[in-house]
Formats: structure tokens, sequence, C-alpha cells
């Protein structure tokens, strides 16, 4: 891909509008474009990052044997009766009428309509556990949107539910969905700790948030600094090892600040293991019983005996997840961005020293790049006409975290090779395709 023919509309300046690092990045370098207020268009440099995120999410849910449908964005007001949270909800909830003035809402959750499904295809407790996820666009009427994607009125999300028979079956199906969270926003390069918290508008009376530290999170939190050092790599989705890494955890105090008590603080944690900070949330999991399912009838036969499943949702914001990283990764002391390899727009960019009257380093771009296309690489070849110095600040900006640069001393045998904020070395073009594909 050529920058000149990608949609790549930067701006000079941060706007004005934008308050933190991550609406201010992503209005700067073309990643999003607001239509309303706390609704965005997604340009194709947010929507790369964006679906990259949503794979690595759909890996993670299919590795722990969650099922994947799609539902739809317009719901019945009826099934929202029937679990009594219609009225409930408040005025988040955007609700509308169709042309037969039938009662439909845009959702903000699939508790009831996934419930509904459940209850009209499942009828025996052999078909349990159903573990079923989508991910769909929500909507959320915000009184006060803000922080671009972070706190907006149209989001992208994971949502995810679990059926089971019984307590101790759901709270295995709950730990599944505990690591595999780990697990999605370890590949994401982010340290996501899971916290004790307040389960809403969801209901229900066991619930973690999986929380990123950043200054400017709208989320306090409160833990123990050793919660920090705990190792899930070896965990397997056999019970016994999903419940000693939910143990593991759970034996530090971390809670976020609707769960909070001072005393219980100062009790349970050493004065120089305490960290009262601030985060992000970018997961939540509930686990809820039969509140859904009781009022909606959504029952198994249990020999012989009408049973009422056990459900738990678990969420993830996908989009939210983009301004996120943003957050956790800007390096503020030199203004750049670098993306985890893992969700980059682009794997490596190739900026070359271009005269107008010699176009030798863009052909030197393109065998490059058709070199690293072969491996399965995505570049960008900057083909402007700008001097190499504003490139490469422009490229420290979007985030790419490799560059090839070419300039005047450009040797096909030691390639002059870039990692954002390391120094540059000069390598060849096999040295370079072994450290892009060690850093996937």
């Amino acid at each position: 891909m050529y920058f000149s023919k990608s949609f790549i509309p930067i701006l000079k300046n941060n706007p004005t509008e934008a308050k933190i690092k991550s609406h201010q990045l992503m209005l700067r370098t073309g990643m999003i474009k607001q239509s309303s207020a706390g609704i965005y268009s997604w340009l194709p440099m947010g929507f790369k990052v964006m679906k990259k995120i949503e794979q690595i999410v759909r890996e993670e849910q299919n590795r722990v044997g969650v099922q994947e449908i799609l539902m739809p964005t317009i719901q019945s007001s009826e099934i929202w009766k029937e679990s009594g949270r219609y009225d409930d909800y408040g005025e988040e909830m955007l609700r509308i009428k169709d042309r037969q003035n039938r009662e439909m809402l845009y959702g903000p959750t699939n508790e009831e309509l996934i419930t509904e499904i459940f209850r009209s295809s499942v009828k025996s407790y052999k078909s349990l556990p159903q573990l079923l996820y989508h991910i769909q666009w929500k909507f959320r009427d915000e009184l006060r949107p803000r922080f671009g994607i972070m706190r907006c009125r149209e989001f992208y999300m994971k949502d995810a539910y679990s059926f089971d028979i019984s307590d101790d079956e759901a709270f295995y199906s709950y730990n599944k969905f505990f690591l595999a969270y780990l697990n999605t926003f370890k590949r994401m390069n982010l340290s996501a700790i899971p916290m004790a918290a307040d389960t809403g508008p969801i209901g229900g009376n066991l619930s973690h948030e999986f929380i990123i530290l950043a200054d400017t999170g709208e989320s306090k939190i409160y833990t123990d600094k050793r919660i920090f050092d705990v190792d899930s790599s070896k965990t397997t989705i056999d019970k016994n090892s999903l419940n000693k890494l939910r143990g593991d955890f759970e034996k530090y105090y971390s809670v976020t600040d609707e769960k909070f008590k001072k005393d219980d603080f100062e009790k349970n944690v050493l004065k120089e293991n305490r960290l009262q900070t601030k985060g992000i949330e970018v997961g939540h999991i509930f686990y809820f019983g039969d509140k859904y399912s009781k009022p909606m009838n959504a029952s198994v036969d249990y020999n012989g005996k009408k049973e009422f499943v056990k459900m738990g949702s678990y969420g993830i914001g996908v989009s939210r997840l983009v301004g996120a990283i943003i957050e956790a990764k800007y390096d503020d002391k030199n203004e750049v961005m670098k993306w985890p390899t893992s969700v980059s727009p682009y794997d490596c960019a190739i900026i070359p020293n271009i005269n107008k009257n010699d176009k030798t380093n863009l052909e030197r771009a393109v065998n490059i790049s058709k070199t690293l296309i072969k491996n399965n690489f995505e570049v960008l070849i900057d083909d402007t006409e700008e001097n190499l110095s504003s490139k490469i600040k422009k490229f420290n900006l979007l985030g790419i975290p490799y560059q090839i640069i070419i300039g005047k001393s450009f040797s096909e045998q030691k390639i002059e090779f870039k990692e954002i904020h390391k120094d540059t070395i000069f390598i060849s073009i096999e040295e370079i395709i072994k450290i892009l594909k060690n850093k996937k």
C-alpha cells in the first residue's frame, strides 16, 4: 500500500475538543471521524486496528469452547418486559417504534435476547453447558458522551453468555472466561488485572472487571501490588487448574471503587504493598444465576424435574480497546505511539527519501515490500516527497512499530531498520524478516 493512495487524513494539530490522548491521537491520525455526539465513523487505520483486536478476542473465545452467533442490533421490547428490565434500565436505552407501532429498542446488551434464543432451542440438561458469544454494535444513550470512543454512545462489543445446570458448573464456565480474558489482553501486550466489581444493572452477586492501569482511567482501583506477579501462563481449562488460577488472584485484595472499604484495604494489605490509582476497564464478567432464566422461564428437564438454568455474561469492549491501548502505550516524553505488533495496522513502514527527479529509492522500497509481502507482512510505503525527518516524525505519530529507512547511503546488504523507541540498526532483509516473525 502506498501512503499517497491510502485514506489517512492526518491533522497538523491536536483537535481542541479532544481532552485525552487516545481521542486526540485517533482524530489527528485519521482513525475515526465524529458523526454526531458520541458516534464515530471508523476510517481505514482505526478499522484495521479494531478488526485485529476483534480477531484476537474471537480466537480466545473459540479456544475455551465458546460458539459464535450473531444477534441483531434491534430488539423487541417484549422480552425486556418479561425480565423486568424494560422500565428499570433508564434513559440510556434508545426506545423506538416501528411502523406497526410496536415498541422496539436498540440493544444496549443481550441477556434477554440470548435467553429467549436458548429457551426456545434447548430442553434437556444433557445439552448443557452452552457457551455462546457474538460481536456486534451496541447503543447506550450516554448523557454526556466524552473522551472519544472511550465513553461514546455507539460501540463495538463482544458479549458472551453461559448456560449451566448448577452453580458449580456455572462457576466452571465463569472461570473459563476468566482465563480467556487474561490471555486475550496478554496477546495485546496489556497487563489487565481482574478486580472484584459491582454488578450494576446486569445483576448478580459475582463480578470481575479487568482493568489496565492508566492515569486517564475513570475507574479508581485499590489493590495489593503482588497481584501483578500472578502467572496464568501454565493454566489449562480443566476445573482444578481454573479454580487455582482464580484463587491465586483472589487471595490478593483488589477492588474497584464501588466495592472499596478502607478498613478492609488496610487490614488485608501491608502498607508497602498498597496501590491506589486509576485504570481503564477493558472487560467485565458477571455471574447472576437464575436472574433472567426464572422470569423468562428458561428451564431444562433435569431427571423429570424443571430446572431453571444458571447464567453468566461476559463483555469486552472491542472498539474501546483501541483507545485503551493508546492510553497504555503512548509515550508522553517522546510524543510517539507504538502499537503492539498483534494489533498494529501495518507490520512495517518503508520510508524512502525520494528526489523529485530520481525514483531509485522508491523502486528499492517497492522491491523490499514485495519480499515482506511474500512473508505475509502488511507494509505501508511512504511514496510522498516530504523530507525524511518529516516522514519519520509522521510514522512515529501513526505508531507502526517498525520502520525501514532508505536514504542516500542505502545498501542491500545492510538496510537501515528501526523499532520505535529504539536505536537504528543496519541488518539484512533476512534478519528483518526474522525479527518481524518473532514479534508476531
